[in-house]
């Protein structure tokens, strides 16, 4: 289902107004393809919505992560960062401990490992997440 839709749905079922501005941070988040915090967010935006206020930003991040469109990452550098939820497709992450650059990847034989791992322990797996913390290629160069 489009993600317009279900937080469309979302805000209906909570009482909520759908206004233009949480619109326009919809469409300003729906497009991007980073790992978000709050503030980049809210920057990106500005340009085009000056009349937006951080806060806004900030409580319609709290709502698409309520509603399930985004999920909120702490890669432990202080902040939350958002993404757009894949519900259906589980990526893990990489993150540079220099640059802060985020790389998502997938791993057949990871995701294999760790349901084995949980299946020897006789651990009923609901989710997980990996979570790799080093340097990318362009910093470990330098």
């Amino acid at each position: 289902m489009d993600k317009r839709v279900i937080f469309r749905e979302f805000m209906a079922r909570k009482g909520l107004k759908s206004t233009r501005q949480r619109e326009a941070i919809l469409d300003a988040f729906l497009d991007s393809k980073e790992h978000l915090s709050t503030e980049d967010l809210y920057l990106e935006i500005r340009s085009k919505h000056p009349h937006i206020g951080y806060a806004t930003v900030y409580r319609t991040l709290k709502l698409f992560a309520e509603c399930g469109i985004a999920e909120e990452r702490d890669f432990g550098a202080g902040q939350t960062l958002y993404e757009l939820s894949h519900r259906d497709e589980h990526h893990d992450h990489m993150i540079c401990t220099a640059c802060g650059a985020i790389i998502e990847f997938k791993d057949r034989r990871i995701e294999q490992l760790q349901a084995k791992v949980a299946r020897d322990h006789q651990f009923a797996m609901v989710s997980h997440r990996l979570e790799i913390f080093g340097l990318c290629a362009k910093c470990a160069a330098k």
